[in-house]
């Protein structure tokens, strides 16, 4: 993975579309899917109006994420995709992938993205527990998760990925291992699996909060946490961040650009871009991102990033991946005032063997994962 990479970018995709919300869910979505032909001829259209975010640089992954982008139609993605043809160009693009829900991935559908641009899926099967599917409000069913992966396989895809959700309500033990040995038995190319967060606002709030349902303890989260990495790296994967596994030389382009300071463009309602200087953020509303993407006036918010800001953004995404933190780039980006500090900080951590210096390079040690949060926040630059 080259982490001094300069010439390559990325554009992510938002499809807010969802045929139902999961209790879980706080990212921007709809279910006005009546909106979905005007809310393309949007996309395609900020896509053009931003030609230049990205100052020339060579488009190497592009990512389709959600809401639901499965629900989509060849057409509506066969418009987008020229449209990135025409005005940025897709000669370089390493890595293309859409993010599925596996109901949606019958044989017919998957047979139609096949003659896309395409060549990674990501499935959200969250779990393989049929009541815990019903719980979450998930559209499918385990038999139909497995299905799903296996079509795609059929139709040629050789670089899927599938996502999981532990800390589920009322899951233990012996449920989540058997969640991730289904994972594994499917044979994915890459696997990310995120602890259940209750975040306030969303359903699964709610019903904590009226005891319809219980948080799982801190003791039975590390434990998980520890099962997943024994698990997944016992069969085969690396553990390149903190909760994305891949078989070697499999990571998620895409997203391992956000870890290694590659600029991107985000496109559509509360995309997020960057540009190593600024974030910038669409408004999280289907009606105003049409609205003032067609007349011509986007409704956009933009932070100036100072240098302790891109100093503890550095910090944060660089120690959660297996490439760890450089400090030659660390001196050579923030200078040796910041440098000293990070070392400084460090220090008890690698007294302890938390951390580890190799290389000129910083990394957190397979013990220090379970307490990486700590780690980071003690080297972050607090004013």
């Amino acid at each position: 993975m080259q982490s001094n990479n300069k010439k390559m970018a990325g554009i992510y995709l938002h499809i807010p579309f969802c045929k139902t919300r999961c209790i879980y869910c706080d990212f921007y979505s709809t279910t006005m899917q009546e909106w979905q032909d005007r809310y393309i001829d949007a996309l395609c259209k900020e896509l053009e109006m931003r030609a230049s975010y990205l100052k020339g640089e060579k488009i190497e992954t592009v990512y389709f994420g959600g809401g639901t982008p499965s629900l989509l139609s060849a057409e509506a993605f066969n418009k987008i995709f020229d449209t990135i043809d025409r005005v940025y160009g897709m000669d370089y693009c390493k890595e293309i992938t859409m993010e599925a829900n596996p109901d949606d991935l019958n044989k017919a559908y998957i047979q139609q993205l096949a003659l896309l641009p395409f060549n990674r899926i990501s499935i959200g099967i969250q779990t393989f527990n049929d009541k815990t599917l019903q719980l979450l409000n998930r559209r499918h069913t385990a038999a139909q998760a497995i299905q799903a992966v296996e079509e795609c396989r059929k139709a040629g895809f050789e670089n899927i990925s599938i996502d999981l959700i532990y800390g589920l309500p009322g899951e233990n033990r012996q449920s989540w291992l058997t969640d991730l040995r289904r994972a594994i038995s499917m044979d994915v190319e890459h696997i990310s699996a995120y602890h259940l967060i209750y975040e306030e606002g969303t359903a699964l709030w709610k019903m904590r909060e009226q005891h319809k349902v219980d948080e799982i303890d801190e003791d039975s989260s590390v434990d998980f946490f520890a099962m997943m990495i024994d698990e997944l790296t016992k069969a085969g994967y690396e553990h390149y961040e903190i909760s994305n596994f891949c078989r070697p030389g499999k990571y998620s382009r895409h997203n391992s650009g956000y870890w290694i300071d590659t600029k991107y463009l985000g496109c559509g309602p509360s995309a997020h871009s960057y540009d190593r200087s600024n974030r910038q953020w669409n408004i999280a509303s289907l009606e105003q991102y049409i609205t003032g993407i067609e007349n011509g006036q986007p409704k956009v918010e933009i932070e100036a990033l100072d240098l302790t800001t891109r100093y503890n953004d550095f910090i944060i995404t660089s120690l959660r991946t297996m490439w760890g933190l450089t400090l030659k780039a660390l001196k050579l980006k923030f200078g040796e005032e910041l440098y000293n500090y990070c070392l400084t900080n460090a220090q008890p951590h690698l007294t302890t063997g938390k951390l580890i210096m190799r290389d000129n390079t910083l990394y957190i040690s397979k013990e220090g994962i379970f307490i990486s949060d700590g780690i980071m926040s003690d080297l972050l630059w607090v004013e």
